[in-house]
């Protein structure tokens, strides 16, 4: 279930570089190799509970097109409810503040929580993630490249995605995404989520602090996503002293959590890059 972490951490400085466009019904943050170089594949953003608006997770689409030969988008898959960003604040309050103005900040954080949990629940949000999958495959055809990366909320439908779930193309089942990549996942079920449902190749990154996934559920993964035969053998990499949301929401002025979300964005675009080969 969703957690205190989802929803704290740190606003990272930047101008994103991307444009908006409309793709596939769905207002969405593109962006591209600043250099110009042609793109090679394509990677999906699935966000965190702060949406595709969220600087953090604008700066990561444009880090992800930079490190790689990719064009990536970061669609608007919440519906207008995403976790407004004054919850990071609302939330650091609550936990470390007065406890006389706790009442003002727990009424607060539910104002911000409810809309979007009430919205963007996996069984309600999943169908149109699923649906923008599905038109992007077909638009980009059977042999594109897909990635999906996805972070807190969006591990979530990661996961599902890699449930064996495909779209016809002239006849013949195709997957929606051909590899996939999860940040701290929230709402994950171990071990219904990764076992004989994924036919997908899945990397995860992994806080060792994570209060959502202990160490023994972080073993299971590992035990079942890397015992899973190629090509769909998976990766789980544990980032020592790290939290929930580590990956977007790192506080960049403190070195060993910097470093670490640095490293988080190396791994995902090297499992990509495997499986591209490039």
């Amino acid at each position: 279930m969703s957690c205190p972490d989802c929803f704290s951490g740190s606003v990272k400085e930047g101008k994103p570089r991307g444009e908006i466009i409309t793709l596939h019904g769905l207002q969405t943050y593109a962006t591209g190799p600043a250099d110009g170089r042609t793109p090679e594949a394509t990677i999906v953003i699935l966000p965190d509970a702060f949406g595709w608006e969220f600087v953090n997770n604008r700066l990561l689409a444009d880090h992800y097109a930079d490190r790689g030969d990719y064009k990536v988008y970061l669609p608007e898959f919440m519906a207008g409810k995403a976790a407004p960003e004054y919850m990071i604040d609302t939330m650091r309050d609550l936990i470390n503040g007065s406890v006389f103005a706790k009442p003002f900040h727990f009424a607060r954080a539910l104002a911000g929580f409810v809309p979007f949990i009430l919205t963007n629940r996996i069984p309600k949000s999943h169908p149109r993630v699923t649906a923008f999958f599905e038109a992007l495959r077909k638009a980009e055809g059977a042999d594109a490249r897909i990635a999906a990366a996805g972070f807190c909320w969006g591990g979530k439908h990661v996961l599902l995605l890699s449930h064996n779930v495909t779209v016809d193309i002239d006849g013949k089942p195709t997957p929606l995404i051909n590899v996939g990549f999860t940040g701290h996942p929230s709402f994950m079920e171990v071990p219904a989520d990764i076992a004989d449902t994924m036919t997908v190749p899945v990397a995860f990154a992994l806080g060792e602090l994570d209060g959502s996934l202990p160490a023994d559920k972080v073993a299971e993964i590992r035990k079942i996503v890397e015992a899973k035969p190629a090509p769909i053998t998976g990766e789980v990499v544990v980032y020592k002293g790290a939290g929930h949301g580590f990956c977007v929401r790192a506080d960049s002025t403190l070195n060993d959590v910097a470093s670490q979300a640095a490293a988080a964005e190396e791994q995902c675009i090297a499992w990509f890059n495997k499986h591209f080969g490039l």
